[in-house]
C-alpha cells in the first residue's frame, strides 16, 4: 500500500507489482520483525545497555525458530493465496481481454516510455511555481465568493454610502489581484519549456497544466484517506486487531478532517475538465483528461485516479494503451501473470534451500553420533535428530516431497559414515518392508486403506508406521530417482474429426434375466483370465439400479472386467485387449513411483496387448466419465465423451502419452519386451463422437461401459442412443447380480 503514495512515474519504475524479479513480495519484511519487538518495549525501559541486546538477540533467535518451523506452511500459503489464486484470476482476465500476450507487452513498452518522457512531467521548479500559481488562484476564488456573501447580506438591509464605497474598492482590488495572477502564469512562459504546445490556446494550456497540479494534489490526498479506510476495514473484517473505541474516534476525525479539502479538490477538478472540454480543438491531439467520482468508493476503484494528465500532443493514432480498456487490464494481467511466476521460483528455490539445509543439518548430527567422544551429548544430539525427523513432515510441500527429504536423509547417513570412517552396521532395529498398493481416489470417492500385498509378514507396529512415508518415498521412480526416460515429452496431434473407417456396434442388447427384489448383498467375482477379483458392494449395487445416480469408481472399474470376462468367452481375440483401471492416470498426474504403478497395473499384462482401454474421470462439480482407446500398432488415441467436448482433451491426451512413456520405461526395466514396436512420432488423437449424445447429467459412466462394451466385440463405437441406456444399466446389474453370493 505504501507503494501507491508516490506518483505514477516513480511507480512505473520502483512499484513492486512492476519490477522484473521481485514476485510477489511486499517488501515489509523488516516491518513484520520489527512489530515483533514491540512487547520488549516495556520490559527494556529500565534495563540495562547490555540486558537489552541480550533479550534481542534471545528474542531474535527465538523468533528465527519459530519461523523456520513454519516455513514449510508459509510456502504452501503463499503458493495457494498468491501463486494459485492470483495467478489463475489473471490468467482468466488474459482470456478475456482476447489480447496477445506479446501485444500487450510492447502496449506496456510504449506507455513507459512515453509516460517516462522527459517531455511527460513538467520540470521541478515549474512544477513548484503552478503549486504556487494554484494556491494564489485558490485563495482569490474563496475571497472572491465570501466577497460576494457579504455584498448579498448587506444588500438585504438597508447601505449607508460608505458602505457601498468601501466594497466597490474591495471588488476593485479584487480585479487588480486576478489580473496579476495571470500575468504571473504569463511570466512562467510554458510556450518555451513546452515547444510542441506553441500554438495553442493560452488558456487551455494554462487551464491543463492547472488541472494537472491538482489532480497530483488529489491523488496524494484520497491515497491518505484510503489509508484511513482501509485501517477502519480491516479491523471491522477481522484481520487485524479491533481499533478500540479511541482509535476509532481518531480515524474517523481524521477521515472527517480530509474529506471537505478532497471533495473541493474533487469539484474544481471537474470544473477543469469541463472548461477543457469547451475550450478544446480536436486537432491538437492531446487526449482530453476525464472527471473523477466524489464518492470515495468510487475514487478507490477509478484506474484514471493515478494517471497524470497527458500534455503532450500524440501524432497518428491515439495509443491502445491509452485508449483500449480491454489492453489497460491485459496489461495488469500479464504483469499479475509475470509476478505469480517469478514468485513460483522465488518459493521454488526457498524449498530448495530448505531441503539443503536439512541434509547439511542431518549430517553433522549423524557424524557426531558415530564420532568418538561425543558420548556426553548423546541424549541432546538424539533429541535434535528426533526433531529433524518430526519437523520435515510440516516441510513437505509440492515443491519439496517426502521423497526429496528421504533422499537427503539417506545421503546425511552415508556422508557421515564416510568420513567418520565406520564401516560397520550400526546397532539398528529393523524395521520390516511391506508392498503398499497405492491407490488414488478421485474426487468422488473416499480414500480407501492402503492394500497390502500376500507376502508374509508380521503386522505393522507403531513405531514402523511412523515411517511409512520413508518406506514408500524411497522407492525407485520417485521424484529425485534416475528414470529411463523413453522421450522427453510425448505428444499426440489432436485432430477434431471422426476417423472415417470408424464401425458402430449395432448387436443388440442382450435378454437380460429377471431380478427377484429382495436384500442386496456383496458380490466378489472370480479371478479368471488373468484379472483379480472384483468386489461390489450394496451400495454400488445400488447405483445400477437407480436411472438417474452417478456410477463411480467400483461401477465403472468393475463392470468394465465383467464385460472383458463375458467378451472373452465369446471370442479368443478379445484377449488383446488391456482394460486399464480409473485410478491409472490419476497416478501418472500425481507422479506416483514406478513400482506403484507396476503392481497395480502388471496383471493386466499391457505390454502383450495391442489395445488399451483405458477410463477416465474429470473431475468438476459431479464429475464426468470418459474415454480413450490406445491402438498402439497404428499410434492412433480413439477419443470418446458423451458431451462431446474437445477443450478437456487437450491436456488429457498430454496425460495419457506420459502413461504410454511411463509403461515403456517400467517395462523395460522389468525385462519384459512390447509386442507391438512403439516410438512416439505422428501419434493422432481423434474422436468417436463430435456431437453430444447426452443431455442429462448422470448417464456418462454407462455411455463408457457401452462403448467399452462396443470395442471388446470388435466395433469403434456403440450404435446405442440416449433411450437405450437405462436398459444398458439394466443389463450391467443382471451381469454383477450373476455373481454368486458365498
Amino acid at each position: 500500500m505504501h507503494a501507491y503514495g508516490h506518483e505514477w512515474a516513480c511507480q512505473l519504475i520502483y512499484n513492486p507489482r512492476m519490477i522484473v524479479g521481485l514476485g510477489l513480495s511486499d517488501g515489509e519484511g523488516t516491518e513484520r520483525l520489527w512489530s515483533r519487538f514491540v512487547r520488549l518495549i516495556g520490559i527494556q525501559r529500565s534495563s540495562s545497555r547490555q540486558r537489552r541486546l541480550w533479550l534481542i538477540d534471545r528474542h531474535a533467535g527465538a523468533i528465527g525458530l519459530e519461523m523456520r518451523a513454519d516455513l514449510g506452511d508459509w510456502i504452501r500459503r503463499r503458493l495457494r493465496r498468491g501463486v494459485e489464486d492470483q495467478g489463475t484470476a489473471a490468467r482468466k482476465l488474459l482470456e478475456e481481454c482476447e489480447v496477445a500476450v506479446s501485444d500487450l507487452r510492447k502496449e506496456w513498452a510504449m506507455q513507459k516510455e512515453s509516460q517516462l518522457s522527459i517531455r511527460a512531467h513538467a520540470p521541478a521548479h515549474l512544477k513548484k511555481e503552478l503549486d504556487t500559481v494554484l494556491a494564489l488562484q485558490a485563495d482569490l476564488d474563496a475571497s472572491d465568493k465570501a466577497l460576494q456573501t457579504t455584498r448579498d447580506t448587506i444588500a438585504k438591509g438597508e447601505m449607508s454610502e460608505d458602505t457601498r464605497d468601501a466594497i466597490e474598492s474591495l471588488e476593485r482590488v479584487h480585479e487588480r489581484l486576478m489580473h496579476k495572477v495571470k500575468v504571473l502564469y504569463a511570466s512562467l512562459n510554458v510556450q518555451d519549456r513546452f515547444p510542441e504546445l506553441d500554438g495553442l490556446n493560452l488558456e487551455f494550456v494554462r487551464t491543463l497544466l492547472l488541472a494537472r497540479d491538482l489532480k497530483m494534489n488529489i491523488r496524494k490526498r484520497a491515497i491518505g484517506s484510503f489509508f484511513e479506510w482501509d485501517k477502519l476495514d480491516h479491523a471491522v473484517g477481522g484481520s487485524q486487531q479491533a481499533l478500540g473505541t479511541k482509535l476509532h474516534q481518531q480515524t474517523r476525525k481524521a477521515i472527517a478532517k480530509r474529506q471537505p479539502a478532497l471533495m473541493a479538490a474533487l469539484r474544481k477538478f471537474n470544473a477543469y475538465c469541463e472548461r477543457l472540454e469547451a475550450l478544446y480543438d480536436p486537432h491538437c491531439g492531446i487526449p482530453l483528461p476525464t472527471p473523477l467520482p466524489t464518492k470515495l468508493t468510487d475514487l478507490c476503484n477509478d484506474q484514471s485516479l493515478m494517471e497524470d494528465i497527458w500534455i503532450t500532443p500524440s501524432t497518428g493514432k491515439v495509443p491502445r494503451w491509452l485508449d483500449d480498456q480491454d489492453v489497460r487490464d491485459g496489461i495488469c494481467a500479464m504483469l499479475k501473470r509475470d509476478r505469480c511466476v517469478e514468485e513460483q521460483q522465488r518459493l521454488g528455490l526457498e524449498a530448495d534451500n530448505l531441503c539443503r539445509w536439512f541434509g547439511d543439518e542431518l549430517s553433522a548430527l549423524e557424524l557426531a553420533l558415530l564420532t568418538p567422544g561425543y558420548e556426553k551429548f548423546l541424549v541432546p544430539l538424539r533429541q535434535q535428530q528426533e526433531h529433524l525427523q518430526y519437523i520435515h513432515t510440516r516441510w513437505t510441500t509440492s515443491l519439496a516431497s517426502a521423497a526429496r527429504f528421504a533422499s537427503r536423509a539417506t545421503g546425511a547417513v552415508y556422508l557421515a559414515c564416510k568420513l567418520s570412517g565406520v564401516s560397520e552396521e550400526r546397532p539398528l532395529q529393523w524395521i520390516n518392508t511391506y508392498a503398499v498398493s497405492y491407490v488414488v481416489p478421485t474426487e468422488d470417492e473416499e480414500p480407501g486403506p492402503e492394500i497390502f500385498s500376500d507376502t508374509n509378514h508380521t503386522a505393522l507396529q507403531p513405531e514402523d508406521a511412523a515411517l511409512v512415508d520413508i518406506l514408500t518415498a524411497g522407492v525407485p521412480g520417485g521424484e529425485d530417482d534416475d528414470i529411463d526416460i523413453i522421450v522427453n515429452d510425448p505428444g499426440a496431434n489432436l485432430c477434431w474429426r471422426i476417423p472415417e473407417d470408424i464401425t458402430f456396434d449395432r448387436t443388440p442388447l442382450p435378454e437380460a434375466g429377471i431380478i427377484i427384489p429382495g436384500t442386496v448383498k456383496e458380490r466378489v467375482s472370480a479371478p479368471r483370465f488373468g484379472c483379480p477379483c472384483q468386489v461390489f458392494e450394496p451400495k454400488d449395487i445400488a447405483l445400477l439400479a437407480s436411472r438417474t445416480a452417478l456410477l463411480n469408481n467400483s461401477c465403472i472399474n468393475g463392470c468394465a472386467v465383467l464385460l472383458y470376462l463375458e467378451a472373452v468367452q465369446l471370442s479368443p481375440m478379445v484377449e488383446q485387449y488391456a482394460i486399464l483401471s480409473t485410478h491409472d492416470l490419476p497416478r501418472i498426474r500425481y507422479n506416483a513411483p514406478d513400482d506403484v504403478l507396476w503392481r497395480n497395473m502388471s496383471w493386466t499384462s499391457y505390454w502383450t496387448k495391442e489395445v488399451w482401454i483405458l477410463p477416465i474421470h474429470r473431475p468438476s462439480d459431479v464429475g464426468h466419465w470418459v474415454l480413450c482407446v490406445v491402438h498402439l500398432r497404428s499410434k492412433e488415441l480413439h477419443l470418446f465423451d458423451s458431451f462431446a467436448e474437445r477443450k478437456p482433451w487437450k491436456s488429457d491426451t498430454k496425460d495419457i502419452m506420459k502413461l504410454i512413456a511411463r509403461l515403456l520405461s517400467i517395462t523395460r526395466q522389468h525385462d519384459y519386451v512390447f509386442n507391438v514396436n512403439i516410438d512416439f512420432d505422428g501419434w493422432l488423437a481423434c474422436p468417436l463422437v463430435t456431437d453430444a449424445l447426452q443431455t442429462n447429467g448422470f448417464n456418462c459412466g454407462v455411455w463408457v461401459l457401452a462403448v467399452i462394451a462396443a470395442t471388446l466385440h470388435g466395433y469403434h463405437c456403440t450404435a446405442l442412443g440416449e433411450g437405450d441406456m437405462h436398459m444398458f444399466r439394466y443389463y450391467l446389474r443382471t451381469l454383477v447380480l450373476q455373481i454368486p453370493v458365498f
